[in-house]
């Protein structure tokens, strides 16, 4: 099940990713090459601001496949040096493109320090728009706005948004290991509970054996008649025992399909899965029992092999359905609905699994009382 929730995770972070990619990669790349047709004045600033944006542009695919770590200290470096020569040297207003995208996706993901990083990388984008200032050709107060007070600003939004970005991620992580403890609780408890049912059968029964058998051994030489009825009885209940353990192996207890379809409820929800229970006449009591055992072994098998979102047990005067989603691609061998197709059979019953489009229903119909045909 934790497996199932991590692949879960995965799949999320990826879709996002992925949907980043779509929207990021077009426009960014459009805005650096009109960056650069209208900037660059001569062929050699067009390479280096190139450079910049493919920086930019690299860092970002990257990104989206949680890969930039690999990249991010070079293209920071190609950047931060297009910056430099465009603000100095080249009179390239557009130079911080690059830096503006590759700073503000390395420093949220710096494992620690971040807002100092996020400080000496708004320091630096700053101090060399403020150096440019200092240079004869400079041009107030035309400059000012367009080698610091614009660069800052963008810079700033930019590692802001990046942030906030960054913790969504983290947030999903979180949500998502949340739901893995409580699936992880969920199985737990339906553990217990085996164990607890468990208890019932064969607790009582092995202590009840213990004193008989006592009994039995002081009855042996003084009453034999007496003490062959107790190893009689003992013989029964040991034979009861064993029958009755093996119904609960095989999900063949007698079940209540209230209580069944309450505590699929409480398992679901407790995974995080979001059930619907819809109810549309009442059974008899013999059709509940095996509605109750579809219903036990369908839940045990979304919980262990779907990553499921939703489901939906429909119940009416003689059947079950269990829809979820989140189906697997290729569903795996189901023992246990196996064995109790047969046994729904043998009842009269019709038990069918169907998937299509992701989802999974699984179903028994009973005839009802009124249209059961009696033997002869």
């Amino acid at each position: 099940m934790a497996a199932t929730l991590t692949e879960r995770t995965e799949s999320v972070k990826r879709t996002l990713r992925g949907l980043n990619l779509t929207v990021l990669i077009p426009p960014m790349a459009a805005v650096g090459v009109f960056l650069i047709v209208v900037d660059a004045e001569t062929w050699w600033e067009a390479v280096v601001l190139a450079a910049g944006s493919a920086a930019g542009l690299l860092v970002i695919e990257r990104w989206t496949a949680d890969e930039d770590a690999r990249v991010t200290v070079a293209c920071l470096i190609v950047s931060a040096g297009v910056w430099v020569f465009g603000a100095l040297a080249s009179d390239s207003h557009s130079a911080f493109f690059g830096i503006s995208i590759v700073g503000p996706i390395a420093v949220p993901r710096l494992a620690r320090r971040r807002l100092l990083a996020a400080l000496a990388l708004v320091g630096f984008v700053s101090g060399v728009g403020a150096l440019r200032l200092l240079l004869p050709r400079a041009e107030l107060p035309g400059d000012v706005i367009t080698y610091l007070v614009v660069p800052t600003i963008v810079l700033v939004m930019a590692t802001g948004l990046m942030f906030a970005n960054q913790l969504f991620y983290n947030l999903i992580g979180e949500l998502e290991e949340a739901r893995e403890r409580e699936a992880d609780l969920a199985v737990y408890r339906e553990r217990v509970r085996f164990a607890s049912d468990l208890h019932d059968i064969q607790g009582h029964t092995l202590h009840v054996v213990k004193l008989k058998t006592a009994l039995a051994e002081k009855l042996v030489h003084a009453d034999a008649e007496r003490a062959r009825a107790e190893l009689r009885e003992i013989h029964e209940l040991v034979t009861q025992t064993i029958t009755q353990t093996k119904e609960l192996a095989y999900a063949q207890r007698r079940l209540n399909l209230a209580a069944e379809v309450e505590n699929a409820k409480n398992l679901f929800e407790a995974a995080g899965i979001a059930v619907r229970v819809e109810r549309d006449g009442e059974v008899d009591v013999h059709t509940g029992e095996m509605l109750g055992q579809v219903l036990r072994e369908t839940t045990t098998n979304i919980l262990r092999h779907a990553q499921a979102g939703h489901v939906r047990i429909s119940l009416s005067g003689g059947g079950i359905a269990i829809t979820n989603d989140g189906a697997a691609d290729r569903p795996p061998e189901l023992r246990g609905l196996a064995t109790l197709k047969h046994r729904v059979a043998e009842d009269g019953g019709v038990l069918t699994v169907k998937q299509e489009d992701g989802h999974f229903t699984t179903a028994a119909e009973f005839p009802r009382r009124g249209d059961r045909k009696d033997g002869p």
